[in-house]
């Protein structure tokens, strides 16, 4: 009888340390972990389709003075990430352990918890003040400046934790060592 697979789902804005922490987390369990990024997913779109319409678009504004961008998913950005959360199911199904990291904003929880009912699912919040957000995005050369400041508000927005973990106070380590104790990883 194959073991049900357990799921840590890391869910937070941009630059809030979702992946450091899974790289942690890695290190530290019993069993194997896979790191699945919804960035990889997004990748995987044409590059025709990165600033686009029907995949992910971006607009840049100005949100209390200051550079926020505003992220549209497209018809095929949809199908993606829709798609994506029915790999990550079909993953745990072959009893792969997963660790997500993701960034919900448009109710996408509720897929979550529909697809991966019969696992071991942890919803684990992954918070920084808005303030260390935007300094670790200024830092990346990855980030647009101002994805930290339009998902802010939106991405904790009617999710109830298993566990939340504020990186501003903790090392990605010490995360992932509450994240390992608390779900007996």
């Amino acid at each position: 009888m194959t073991k049900v697979a357990s799921i840590v789902l890391l869910n937070g804005v941009g630059s809030a340390g979702k992946g450091s922490i899974a790289r942690a987390l890695q290190t530290i369990t019993a069993a194997p972990f896979l790191h699945v990024q919804m960035d990889t997913f997004i990748e995987m779109l044409p590059y025709a389709l990165q600033d686009h319409a029907d995949g992910f678009s971006y607009e840049s504004t100005r949100q209390d003075g200051k550079p926020s961008v505003v992220i549209r998913t497209g018809p095929v950005g949809a199908r993606t990430l829709r798609g994506m959360r029915h790999a990550i199911a079909a993953m745990a199904g072959q009893g792969n352990n997963l660790i997500v990291d993701d960034v919900l904003y448009n109710g996408e929880i509720s897929d979550y918890l529909e697809l991966l009912s019969a696992f071991d699912l942890h919803v684990v919040g992954v918070m920084a003040p808005l303030e260390v957000l935007e300094a670790r995005e200024a830092q990346r050369a990855d980030r647009m400046p101002g994805l930290a400041r339009w998902q802010y508000g939106r991405v904790n927005h009617n999710i109830d934790y298993d566990l939340a973990v504020d990186t501003s106070l903790l090392t990605p380590l010490e995360c992932a060592r509450r994240i390992q104790q608390e779900f007996r990883l």
